[in-house]
């Protein structure tokens, strides 16, 4: 099984970061579990024109593909002006409409203010459910104050948050498999 986290920021490490703890966490939780992180600020995926796949770069050709490949996803990403970043909306615009299915699909943010914790639900998720993710119970919410100095995550709740995310996705992934 393949576990592939997406981090949908161009910019800083927090997201990247966050998404690594998910993936961390599941594969202490299964040892067997593959991961694989795809951090969109070391790719270059150009913005959707409305072709076919097979017209676009390398770099957008493999993000999508090893996206389409994984039998489960975390998606990270931070929150900007009360929204996701356009490039990780761009990504999904590349995404066929069942992209995810049959796929639990995850979801962390990152954020500087508490008053965009609710971006996840309004935002996020219903393109994840468009593209037929099977979306856990829960999302992981990360404010800044939650990471140390080495924008390492240091709070123990957000550890424990990202614990509990990590095994439901493996349960509910193992249960539909």
């Amino acid at each position: 099984m393949k576990l592939v986290g997406v981090s949908g920021s161009l910019v800083g490490s927090k997201t990247a970061k966050a998404v690594n703890k998910v993936l961390s966490a599941a594969k202490l939780a299964d040892a067997a579990i593959e991961t694989e992180l795809v951090d969109l600020k070391e790719y270059d995926v150009e913005f959707v024109k409305g072709t076919e796949l097979s017209n676009y770069n390398e770099d957008t050709i493999k993000v999508v593909e090893t996206i389409l490949a994984a039998d489960l996803l975390i998606i990270g990403s931070p929150v900007y002006q009360a929204s996701i970043p356009g490039a990780l909306k761009n990504l999904f615009d590349h995404l066929p409409v069942d992209a995810f299915q049959g796929k639990v699909t995850g979801i962390i943010m990152t954020a500087g203010t508490d008053k965009h914790f609710l971006v996840a639900e309004h935002q996020l998720k219903p393109i994840l459910s468009y593209l037929k993710g099977l979306i856990p119970s829960s999302a992981v919410f990360v404010h800044n104050d939650d990471f140390n100095e080495d924008n390492d995550i240091s709070s123990k709740e957000v550890g424990a948050r990202i614990n509990n995310l990590a095994n439901e996705m493996l349960i509910l992934q193992n249960s539909i498999s």
